[in-house]
């Protein structure tokens, strides 16, 4: 039964979503990738920084933590709460002081303790992150799960080989694996047999169907006097100090028969060796497709990284394949199964979870990841897409209104969102020059897209920003201007517009206003307004990146590219 919560995409800080909208004991399975900026000096992540710096930053390509007045408070929470969390992070700060690393931790005890709370009794929670951080968040985890329910470092091979100065190139993730309590949800799987196995086990061929096979025991050690210790076709077993034992997996076969009656069928299928020489022990001959390959292993070396010529690429950074979350997911929950993600980014767990069959909850701070993980939904599973809501994003002009308030660079994010544009900027305006997006587009075979500018304004608007938005027109040779804005355009405004003249397509024979006027409230009614533009297909803002998991439809889109 579908709880009211599940199938949800939120936006917001996952503390606050995971308090206020996740139940107790709730959740099956938890994947989590915090940002962590890897790629940072060591020695940078201990280094001291006053209590005036921001809080930490949890944005799309920001994903460094600073010790702030959020951090502080979070401190004085947890250690308020007592217990084993509150001793170990009071030692971590004496240890690490007001560093990065020290924030990180900081902000991530409270995140951990909270999903330790919305898992069932059978769910686990697999958390991935870096050697740099590695060993601090498994005191972390050990403090709120017990060192008891700890059961796999995994270790994923994230890169190929390269140079590293003075020290072993660094190629790996780890990934902490915690069960919730005794019982947990755990299905067994394996990996494809290696070449090299499969080339010195199963390295005989039958004649008359060329399948390769390997050489299987059909009896075992120890002697015993009922069936399984008789004699079959003149070999007596007991004499080697056997008994014969068929394998369980060719049931199929040999059904329920006796001991000699299992034989007598398996010989009659084509299926037991003979020894050439007198006295062998006849063996079963098992096809190398009936191999189950080796269990799953702690070290995952067969699931390629992410580079720029992945199929399922969405240009997104820190993105994981699908193969890694595929296996995860199949491991640690079933169908029906409700997986959270609480730092979905480009939405990778919540599409896996989607293709197979699982419900899922979705949590990120960024319109950026919940706009992309939208679009990658949508065009991945089309009208085979389970219902799904997404809670937190403005869904009338009261509450976009409050989200410009609050921060401004995210409401541009969500409006460029609106009208499906490339965000042109990660952090405040710089080298964009007021540009908040861009929408690619095709009106001729010559290959080249034409461009659509997006401007977006949540305050004062006047004519002036649309002779603004038409020099950027003609700076950056663009053919389409819109300018998105929360408050209802002037007269002046209409006027100005109207003078910059038409974009026309003549291949087409089409033709559309140069500089078009949208507001918020005409993007989010019903029969929402469009930026009218000339196009042979589909816009290309998003990458397209082909599907990868089993049961998907269709393509994902992807935006960054």
């Amino acid at each position: 039964m579908t709880t009211p919560w599940t199938n949800k995409l939120f936006f917001g800080d996952n503390l606050d979503v995971l308090r206020k909208h996740v139940p107790d004991e709730s959740v099956d399975l938890v994947y989590l990738d915090p940002p962590f900026n890897s790629d940072a000096n060591y020695n940078v992540l201990f280094k001291e920084r006053g209590g005036k710096d921001s809080p930490a930053q949890i944005r799309a390509f920001d994903d460094t933590w600073h010790w702030g007045m959020e951090t502080e408070a979070a401190f004085h929470e947890v250690v308020g709460r007592g217990g084993k969390l509150a001793d170990l992070m009071t030692m971590l700060r004496g240890f690490l002081g007001q560093s990065d690393m020290g924030a990180y931790l900081m902000m991530m005890a409270p995140r951990v303790a909270e999903l330790h709370r919305v898992l069932k009794p059978t769910g686990s929670l697999y958390l991935h992150c870096d050697p740099t951080a590695s060993h601090y968040l498994r005191m972390l985890l050990d403090s709120v799960f017990s060192p008891r329910y700890f059961l796999n470092e995994v270790i994923w091979k994230r890169s190929h080989a390269h140079s590293s100065a003075k020290r072993f190139a660094p190629v790996h993730d780890v990934i902490l694996f915690y069960a919730k309590g005794d019982l947990h949800t755990w299905n067994p799987s394996h990996e494809p047999l290696p070449q090299e196995t499969i080339d010195q086990w199963y390295n005989n061929v039958e004649k008359s169907t060329g399948r390769r096979f390997n050489r299987a025991d059909l009896t075992a050690a120890g002697i015993r006097t009922g069936p399984s210790g008789a004699s079959w076709r003149g070999v007596d077993p007991t004499k080697k100090g056997r008994h014969w034992a068929i394998p369980g997996f060719v049931r199929d076969i040999v059904g329920d028969k006796s001991t000699q009656d299992a034989l007598d069928a398996l010989d009659a299928a084509g299926r037991i060796f003979w020894p050439k020489r007198e006295g062998g022990i006849p063996m079963l001959k098992r096809y190398l497709e009936e191999a189950r390959g080796v269990p799953a292993l702690d070290m995952i070396l067969d699931v390629p990284p992410m580079n720029n010529v992945s199929a399922e690429r969405l240009g997104y950074p820190t993105q994981k394949p699908e193969a890694l979350l595929e296996r995860i997911l199949k491991a640690s929950s079933n169908e029906g199964d409700i997986v959270l993600d609480p730092f979905c980014g480009c939405g990778t767990t919540i599409a896996v979870a989607e293709a197979l069959h699982r419900r899922w909850v979705g949590i990120d701070i960024t319109h950026l990841a919940v706009t992309l993980i939208r679009h990658r939904l949508e065009a991945a599973f089309g009208k085979d897409l389970a219902a799904y809501d997404v809670v937190g994003a403005p869904a009338d002009e009261e509450s976009a209104r409050a989200l410009a308030l609050e921060d401004r660079h995210q409401f541009e994010i969500w409006a460029c969102g609106l009208v499906e544009a490339l965000p042109t900027h990660n952090e405040k305006k710089g080298a964009d020059r007021g540009i908040d997006g861009v929408i690619p587009f095709f009106d001729d075979k010559s290959g080249t897209p034409k461009r659509i500018l997006v401007e977006v304004k949540s305050g004062h608007v006047s004519s002036r920003d649309i002779r603004s938005l038409v020099g950027a027109l003609e700076r950056e040779k663009a053919a389409i201007g819109a300018f998105i804005t929360l408050e209802d355009p002037t007269e002046p405004m209409r006027k100005e517009a109207a003078a910059a003249g038409f974009y026309v397509s003549y291949q087409m024979g089409h033709r559309v206003p140069r500089v078009q006027l949208l507001t918020i409230k005409e993007l989010l009614r019903k029969d929402p307004k469009r930026i009218e533009y000339p196009a042979l297909g589909p816009a290309a803002t998003y990458r397209v990146a082909e599907p990868k998991v089993k049961g998907k439809k269709g393509k994902m889109d992807g935006l960054f590219e």
